[in-house]
C-alpha cells in the first residue's frame, strides 16, 4: 500500500502469516550486507517512559533524543519476529525502490548522553523482548 503507515512489525506479522516469508531490502552500500542496515529501534513503552520522565521532572527541559542508544539490524528485527511467532526464519531480500535508493539511511542510532545526563536511568527493553511482547500480546491476540 502506498502511504501505509502501519508499523513494520504489524506488516511483518501479516506478511509472515500470509506467505511464510519476510521481505527486507537488499543493501546497495559497501560495508552493509543485505538486511544489515541498522536502526535504533525503540519500543513504544520505552518512548512513553521517557515522556513520563519529563512530566515527572519539570525542571528538565530542552531537546532530547529518544532512542535506546543501540543500533540493531533489520535482520535482528526480522529474526525476532519469527521467533516470537514460533516460526523458523525465512527472510528474502528484495530490490529497494529506485525512489528511495539515494535517500535511504543505512545507520541510525540516537545519542542519549544528554538524556542520561539529565537523570534518565531506566533500562530500555531489548529488541527481542519488545518484539516478543508486541507480537504475542498485541498483534497475534487481536
Amino acid at each position: 500500500h502506498k502511504g501505509d503507515m502501519r508499523s513494520l512489525m504489524c506488516k511483518a506479522v501479516k506478511q509472515i502469516n500470509e506467505t511464510g516469508q519476510l521481505k527486507l531490502f537488499k543493501s546497495y552500500q559497501p560495508g552493509y550486507g543485505d538486511g544489515e542496515q541498522v536502526r535504533d529501534f525503540i519500543y513504544v513503552k520505552d518512548a512513553a517512559a521517557v515522556t513520563l520522565f519529563f512530566h515527572d521532572n519539570p525542571s528538565v527541559s530542552g531537546i532530547f533524543n529518544c532512542g535506546t542508544g543501540r543500533a540493531r539490524s533489520w535482520l535482528d528485527l526480522g529474526r525476532a519476529v519469527f521467533k516470537a511467532m514460533g516460526k523458523e526464519p525465512d527472510i528474502v531480500f528484495v530490490d529497494m525502490p529506485e525512489s528511495i535508493k539515494d535517500k535511504y539511511q543505512y545507520h541510525t542510532q540516537a545519542d542519549i548522553k544528554k538524556l542520561t545526563d539529565a537523570g534518565y536511568s531506566q533500562e530500555f527493553c531489548s529488541l527481542e523482548s519488545a518484539v516478543t511482547d508486541y507480537v504475542q500480546n498485541y498483534l497475534e491476540n487481536k
